[in-house]
């Protein structure tokens, strides 16, 4: 972890930011928990699901309003925004640090079906827990990945497990649970062609070629599977995991591999840290970013040191 920071404590108004497609829908009360008991310290408190209008209520409680300076949320203690909360998953997360101008204060009340970002920092869903923390306001700040353009705070990947999620979202219309995951799954071990993936990162001349890259920030993946255990998301720098084979009896070795920690340093896989890295493939391959679909190669990502400012809890 970087270094932390405290809040300014004159700054007494906190968004909370609700996706209204993450978790269960009885998540809601968790919400007007947390709502209340912020209120009850002396907080001003709005609770909002319009993305837009968060954008819109940040600004206008910035100093500067909407020129986006870090120095209205940093350095002034006049703007009157203490945090905006996720409310919801990594991709809640993730669309506000997209949204939001840089450095704005985010506290995560993980709703969503993985929460890896959540998991990483030791935060559960107990409102009496996140609102101390926001009283608190002790900060920490993350690096960040810039993918094609938008930014990513967990992992992105290549292959088998983005085709996977972008099948998932293709046919969401609600709440996504661990469950909406089997279909898709199936049909792309029955469809997925495993494409070669050409791979050079700006660290080295060498292009390594796979059929799946695995990109972390933070070391965290679905199931807690470690891939990359040991990532540290505020060290400047992403890591890098590439598995070569490409068929379903591979990935089920390389799943075994993984779970016992045993894939690092054989002739299948390949680790390396970048500052930054691109991704081609001469077929259709998608990826992923923090859970979420983000489009198809060629995909160029590079690291923004000390991007994302955090609330975390207090040791």
């Amino acid at each position: 972890m970087v270094s932390e920071e405290l809040l300014d404590d004159t700054q007494r108004t906190v968004v909370i930011s609700v996706n209204p497609n993450s978790g269960s829908s009885d998540r809601r009360s968790v919400v007007d928990s947390l709502a209340e008991k912020l209120a009850s310290q002396g907080f001003t408190v709005r609770v909002l699901t319009d993305i837009e209008e968060v954008k819109t209520t940040v600004a206008q409680l910035s100093e500067s309003g909407s020129d986006g300076h870090t120095e209205s949320f940093s350095d002034s203690n006049s703007s009157g925004l203490r945090a905006v909360v996720a409310a919801g998953g990594d991709g809640t997360v993730s669309l506000l640090a997209n949204s939001l101008p840089p450095q704005t204060p985010l506290a995560i009340l993980p709703l969503g079906t993985e929460n890896l970002l959540a998991k990483h920092l030791g935060l559960t869903a107990d409102p009496d827990s996140i609102a101390e923390m926001i009283a608190v306001g002790k900060t920490t700040r993350l690096d960040a990945g810039r993918a094609n353009g938008k930014l990513f705070f967990v992992m992105a990947s290549c292959g088998f497990d983005a085709e996977v999620v972008h099948q998932v979202h293709k046919k969401r219309k609600g709440h996504i649970r661990h469950w909406s995951y089997v279909k898709p799954t199936f049909r792309a071990i029955s469809q997925y062609r495993y494409p070669k993936l050409r791979i050079r990162t700006s660290d080295s001349e060498e292009v390594v070629t796979a059929k799946w890259a695995f990109i972390f920030n933070v070391p965290r993946y679905a199931m807690n599977l470690p891939i990359v255990w040991d990532a540290d998301p505020a060290d400047g720098e992403l890591d890098l995991c590439t598995l070569r084979g490409g068929n379903l009896l591979r990935g089920l070795f390389y799943l075994a591999a993984i779970c016992l920690r045993q894939h690092r340093g054989w002739g299948f896989s390949h680790f390396c840290k970048f500052k930054k890295i691109r991704v081609e493939a001469d077929e259709r391959v998608p990826y992923q970013l923090d859970g979420d679909p983000g489009g198809v190669l060629p995909l160029e990502i590079e690291i923004i040191p000390k991007f994302l400012r955090l609330l975390v809890p207090k040791k």
